[in-house]
């Protein structure tokens, strides 16, 4: 099953348990107990900022998805011709070598939203996850502005 499917999934069963502890939220909110209505708060707020988390995520997803299309269509998406290990990611001399051209291009052009996902899809190759989700982050708030 592909990553998306797994989003999906993951997604209606988050809609399932909302339902349930709606549900039961509003229960325990009317059955009138002090104790009871506190519980029914925090039952209707916990699953509404897991419920944000993920709409963040799939949001940040389409948005990707979106930008690598643009980029594609645009024939500026690095070409995958890197050296690979056995388990399919990129040796990290390749990947020490995509990131240093990626971070010279951001340098040149700064303000350039496909500068920063590029550099976001090096630091990605570097693993370095935190890194590669913030330049993307930059690269949607440039591409947006």
């Amino acid at each position: 099953m592909t990553a998306r499917r797994w989003a999906w999934v993951i997604t209606g069963a988050l809609a399932a348990y909302l339902l349930l502890a709606g549900w039961r939220g509003i229960a325990l909110i009317t059955s009138g107990s002090v104790t009871a209505i506190a519980l029914g708060i925090a039952v209707l707020i916990i699953p509404a900022i897991g419920a944000w988390l993920v709409w963040r995520e799939i949001d940040f997803g389409y948005a990707m998805q979106e930008m690598g299309a643009d980029l594609a269509a645009r024939g500026d998406l690095p070409v995958d011709d890197f050296e690979r290990m056995p388990s399919g990611r990129i040796t990290t001399a390749d990947a020490e070598r995509f990131l240093a051209v990626e971070r010279e291009r951001v340098d040149a052009q700064p303000q350039d939203w496909a500068s920063w996902y590029r550099l976001g899809l090096a630091l990605d190759a570097m693993r370095d996850r935190r890194r590669a989700r913030a330049a993307m982050r930059e690269a949607r708030r440039l591409r947006d502005a």
